[in-house]
């Protein structure tokens, strides 16, 4: 009788760098990946992480700080990489030190332990951040990054994918995916996936770039959100009391109170998300206009929680966002929350990568790419003509 192997030893393996709460993990795993080894430094996070996953005997979580992890601990058979890396110094919202920051520069460890891999190191690496790395110090970070990747024989690609075109948030993202064995470079690309203000990367001659031919993704949501709200009773404790709302309603600037107005006039109920900004000098609040979720933000600071308003038959009420509502509105549906206080959960899902969209790459591209189907480009150029006729 021959050995039964188990069904898992045919999914390609992945290392998890800055894991955080496992939403990569989820992306990938759905999408035919099997995640054998993660990293994070944060024993909330981690929690988070087992939590939904459980413990398993052919996975490893290798809690702390990445610049402590040896390559002995890495597997040496992986297909993957993915490394969704601390994105602070490149957000509009930190100091833009790029990757000389204290955080963001640890991606330079991630490429030491691929540096390290040496011959083993996996064909596909994926480095997941905001578009501020695009025009991080003019560029620089961002060709740095290509260039630290090429010196380890990859060839890169760049992507900017907002996460809208699968949930109702708007949360765009840039991907870079660094092939060992990259595919014929097509010759119309995909605009959407490649905008304008990328295509410098493309153009430098000293960077070792191609761009795989993929389908076009899903065009961006205009609607969903009040699918997603938790529901609750409209006496719930978390509901604001009627002064704060009327602090919030006050805030708002005569356009915005207006809309609010027309809003909570109107016949049924609605749901919109709303920030606070900082407009000279002054704390305000602002309403989106539309049934979708703004960039879910990690909850260090009060300006980067998000409220929900409900409005409609003369009513309104506000909220803050529930934890239940980040991991909806970042793909993770009925995640597992019961290791993490509301905050812990906020920071988690406000720290990660939305899920559909590591699934829809994963699937139109990494997997393809490692198994060899990756559409040729130029083949692929012929289909589209013909699309065009």
């Amino acid at each position: 009788m021959g050995v039964i192997t188990p069904l898992h030893s045919a999914r390609p393996k992945a290392l998890e760098f800055f894991a955080g709460i496992g939403l990569a993990r989820m992306g990938l795993e759905a999408a035919g990946f099997r995640v054998a080894w993660a990293n994070d430094y944060e024993a909330n996070k981690k929690a988070m992480y087992e939590a939904q996953f459980g413990g398993q005997d052919d996975h490893t979580f290798a809690l702390g700080d990445i610049g402590q992890v040896g390559v002995a601990q890495l597997p040496r058979d992986a297909s993957l990489a993915w490394a969704s890396s601390p994105c602070t110094d490149l957000s509009l919202a930190g100091g833009r030190a790029g990757f000389a920051g204290a955080q963001s520069g640890t991606f330079w460890h991630f490429i030491r332990l691929l540096k390290e891999l040496g011959d083993d190191r996996p064909e596909v690496a994926v480095l997941e951040n905001v578009t501020g790395l695009a025009s991080s110090h003019g560029g620089d970070d961002l060709a740095a990054a290509i260039h630290a990747f090429n010196e380890l024989g990859y060839s890169v690609d760049v992507l900017a994918i907002d996460a809208r075109r699968f949930v109702p948030q708007s949360r765009p993202r840039l991907f870079l995916v660094a092939a060992t064995n990259p595919p014929t470079d097509v010759a119309d690309p995909n605009s959407e996936l490649r905008p304008d203000w990328l295509q410098w990367v493309f153009g430098d001659k000293s960077l070792r770039t191609h761009r795989a031919a993929l389908p076009a993704p899903p065009l961006p949501l205009t609607e969903g959100l009040s699918d997603l709200v938790e529901e609750m009773r409209l006496d719930d404790e978390r509901w604001w009391d009627a002064d704060r709302a009327r602090t919030f309603s006050d805030s708002l600037s005569p356009f915005q109170r207006e809309r609010v107005i027309s809003m909570r006039h109107s016949r049924g109920v609605k749901y919109r998300t709303a920030y606070r900004r900082t407009r000279k000098g002054v704390a305000v609040w602002e309403v989106r206009p539309d049934d979708i979720s703004g960039c879910l933000r990690t909850a260090r600071g009060g300006s980067s929680k998000q409220a929900v308003v409900r409005l409609g038959n003369g009513r309104m009420q506000v909220r803050w966002m529930t934890p239940k509502e980040y991991a909806r509105l970042m793909g993770a549906g009925e995640y597992n929350l019961s290791s993490a206080r509301p905050n812990q959960a906020l920071f988690g899902f406000g720290d990660a990568v939305a899920v559909p969209v590591v699934s829809w790459l994963s699937e139109s591209y990494l997997l393809p790419l490692i198994n060899g189907t990756l559409a040729d480009g130029h083949q692929r150029q012929l289909e589209l003509n013909v699309e065009a006729l």
